[in-house]
């Protein structure tokens, strides 16, 4: 393991030589008692690299390749999008905002996360580790998703995987739902970090806020999938605003590529009008829970979204249904 991270290193020292750049600006090494960070373009894209930090406050405002944090004691780290991997080694009592493809940690204590990540979080050898769903707004965000090939609405943070169970423990669990992100990872304090305007308003938040793996609160669900075009995200955005401002919660959100086979597993009888629209890009889906949530969702949808076609489910007694087909198929996408 020593090893790997000896050669991880080495790769980042050796790239960072032909590419002419100075790892020192994209490492934060040995830091005690500190807030540090880095504004918006001034990683852009690079890998980053934070170790051996005490008791520090740690603000990634960019996108970055991949991020490794190692033997990090009582820190308050954000991370803005990551392409790649975040990596958590032999860290604990931290608390963290983290978007990512891919997250991990090894060898950690009680980490607790808000977090994006595009597929299923991994957790080894660690222990007391929480979770909630990233919540964090800066004007530069969400290009920032777009440069490291996120999407905003593919985000898996409940479904953690534990690589080491231990019988009768768990090693992870939820934060509580009311949990304020503030009171995690405060705002910065300094001066040049103060620049960055940050909301950690969940309404304002760059990625919808969804239940994930929470008990849901009804056995009525509703799935709306909106249609690749100029306005898919906004869209969505507006549906999820009136779903939730009427007291319905956002379970879950998925975007994925779809063929006409696909669409005829998941639509049924409605897939004929549906598949010409396929072929402009991935869909967007939404899953709505509450009683009423059918009802609503169609209402809404004809008399906010009139002359745009979007599928909503027909019935509460086929919605369960449709929820499953298409997040079973969406499953079935992420993995291959």
């Amino acid at each position: 393991m020593i090893i790997l991270s000896v050669c991880e290193n080495f790769h980042f020292f050796f790239f960072s030589f032909l590419l002419q750049i100075d790892p020192k600006d994209y490492t934060f090494s040995g830091l005690k008692d500190e807030t540090v960070g880095r504004l918006p373009g001034k990683v852009a894209g690079q890998q980053f690299v934070i170790q051996d930090c005490e008791n520090c406050s740690i603000y990634i405002f960019d996108h970055s390749a991949t991020i490794t944090i190692d033997d990090c004691v009582n820190c308050q780290i954000f991370l803005g999008p990551i392409k790649g991997s975040v990596f958590f080694r032999d860290c604990k009592d931290c608390k963290c905002i983290v978007a990512c493809q891919q997250f991990r940690t090894r060898d950690c204590r009680k980490l607790e996360v808000f977090l994006c990540c595009a597929t299923q979080p991994i957790i080894e050898s660690s222990t007391g580790m929480k979770f909630g769903c990233f919540q964090y707004y800066y004007p530069e965000l969400a290009l920032q998703f777009k440069d490291a090939g996120l999407s905003i609405f593919n985000n898996t943070w409940s479904n953690i995987h534990d690589f080491t169970p231990v019988s009768g423990e768990n090693n992870w669990g939820l934060l509580p739902e009311n949990a304020v992100v503030q009171d995690y990872v405060p705002l910065p304090s300094s001066e040049e970090l103060k620049a960055v305007r940050i909301s950690t308003d969940a309404m304002r938040s760059i990625i919808p806020i969804t239940r994930g793996r929470r008990q849901k609160s009804s056995e009525e669900s509703c799935l709306a999938v909106f249609f690749a075009g100029d306005y898919t995200t906004a869209n969505a955005r507006k549906l999820i605003d009136e779903m939730t401002g009427k007291g319905f919660q956002l379970v879950q959100t998925k975007e994925v590529p779809m063929k006409a086979e696909d669409a005829q597993r998941v639509f049924r009888q409605s897939a004929s009008e549906f598949i010409p629209l396929l072929e402009k890009g991935p869909v967007v889906a939404l899953e709505f829970n509450g009683d009423g949530a059918v009802e609503a969702c169609q209402s809404t949808v004809n008399d906010v979204f009139n002359g745009t076609k979007v599928f909503v489910s027909e019935s509460k007694a086929s919605a369960s249904q449709d929820v499953d087909n298409f997040y079973n198929f969406a499953e079935m996408q992420m993995g291959m």
